[in-house]
């Protein structure tokens, strides 16, 4: 049982879980959570802006591309934040938990950055399924959430760059044998992978040099009875005195120390590999959602370009809109109010205005995105039908009686673009009214959250 559970504990120590894999796991994942905080900003922005803010139309796929790369990002954090809990794995619990304030605040700080980049991503990835199990608004808490991660994460890595620094470079962590150079100097809480416990060894009970613990009380005594500390090594039953001796200090260069470099190699090379591999995969089959490159890949994605109505997939349906009467009533209008004149246009009063065309794309929150070729009456004609300054800010009303986004501001700098439209066709066709049908706008380089279908009232407010 001894040896055991010697073994067991000792089995947390590989020469993937040391100083150097925590540092290159968590550059990386580091670099994802940047990239995924910096366009979740974006996005937040695009749909609350402050009332100063203008942003560009062009390139018209600049949504497109930032969401994208938040939601690819995204899904690359879930093998990249697992990689590093599993680096990381024996210092999660350690005795004593505390050792000093700095301790404890780099503890607090690793709680909450766990705990809210487990939350972030699994809530983001049921986003991306249109699923929300939970009481909470998604959208509010997720950028709630983001600042919260960014921060802890700022605080741990303070803490943690002397750790950082000493292990940012390949050459200054290992041996001209390819083992880990561990260094106690710069307080790293990970076990060094050459101490290892081996089973075979008759003599693999004696106490190593730090094995024995400090803790008090029965967890210390537990540890210590584990390591065999305190049972001298000679007196340990089927120990033979020649395995009791002390045995000579293994030679660096020599063929044990070779042998020990060898084995952390490919041990390190397999878990990077695998990393890696896990990492290329859930990209490779879920990117094609947004990115024309990956779309014969796309496997796992909840949306497949080119599959729906007009050959665009659609989000929200008209029968969970509830437009199903409205939208196809005889009688619709469309109502446009200006600062002086208001003015209601049928559908055929829509298109004798006259229409133009544009290439644009349908980019919604959830990462999938595609390009459509959309035609109806550009937004400053009809802002100019009413007498109204094509650089206004206006408010989109659409015939949504529930929902978040029934109501939709749009700034000038959309307004006044030659591309952004009220759309009465799609991909040659008459809009379907899944798509928006009787009316909808389209505007570049906006979410398509803010691309308002089954739109009743346009009105100028500034």
């Amino acid at each position: 049982m001894q040896h055991l559970m010697l073994h067991a504990r000792d089995v947390m120590a590989s020469p993937n879980r040391t100083a150097r894999s925590a540092v290159v796991t968590g550059r990386l994942l580091g670099i994802a959570f940047l990239v995924c905080f910096l366009t979740g900003v974006y996005s937040h922005l695009l749909q609350e802006p402050l009332g100063w803010m203008r942003f560009p139309t062009r390139p018209v796929q600049l949504y497109q591309f930032t969401q994208g790369l938040h939601i690819t990002a995204g899904i690359a954090i879930i093998p990249l934040l697992l990689a590093k809990l599993n680096v990381v794995m024996p210092a999660l619990v350690q005795t004593p938990p505390v050792r000093s304030v700095l301790h404890l605040l780099e503890r607090a700080s690793i709680a909450v950055f766990v705990a809210s980049a487990l939350v972030q991503v699994a809530t983001g990835l049921l986003n991306t399924f249109q699923w929300y199990p939970w009481p909470f608004p998604f959208r509010q808490v997720h950028n709630a959430l983001a600042y919260v991660l960014i921060g802890s994460l700022l605080i741990h890595i303070g803490t943690k760059l002397q750790v950082i620094t000493r292990y940012w470079r390949k050459r200054d962590s290992f041996d001209a044998q390819g083992r880990f150079v561990a260094d106690a100097t710069v307080g790293s809480e990970l076990p060094d992978p050459g101490s290892r416990y081996d089973p075979d060894d008759p003599a693999g009970l004696e106490a190593r040099p730090g094995a024995a613990s400090s803790s008090r009380g029965f967890v210390g005594r537990l540890h210590r009875w584990i390591d065999g500390a305190a049972v001298p090594r000679a007196s340990r039953p089927g120990v033979t005195a020649e395995a009791a001796a002390p045995r000579p200090a293994p030679d660096p260069a020599g063929a044990a120390a070779s042998d020990d470099g060898r084995r952390q190699r490919v041990a390190r090379r397999g878990f990077i590999a695998g990393v890696t591999a896990a990492t290329a995969g859930v990209v490779a089959l879920t990117v094609g959602q947004s990115s024309v490159v990956g779309e014969p890949l796309n496997v796992f994605a909840p949306r497949k370009r080119h599959l729906g109505q007009s050959g665009l997939p659609v989000n929200r349906t008209a029968r969970a809109a509830g437009v199903l009467t409205t939208a196809t009533a005889a009688d619709w209008a469309l109502t446009v109010a200006g600062p002086s004149v208001s003015r209601t246009f049928s559908r055929a009063e829509l298109t004798a205005l006259g229409q133009t065309e544009a290439r644009l794309p349908i980019s919604c929150v959830e990462g999938w995105s595609q390009m459509a070729t959309w035609k109806g009456v550009r937004m400053r004609d009809l802002l100019a039908a009413v007498q109204a300054d094509p650089h206004v800010q206006v408010r989109v009303t659409s015939l949504e009686r529930h929902g978040g986004y029934r109501i939709m501001e749009m700034g000038p700098e959309y307004t006044a673009d030659p591309t952004t439209l009220i759309a009465l066709e799609l991909n040659g066709e008459k809009l379907d009214l899944e798509h928006g049908f009787p009316a909808r706008i389209i505007a570049p380089g906006r979410p398509g959250v803010l691309q308002t279908k089954w739109i009743e009232r346009i009105e100028v407010i500034a």
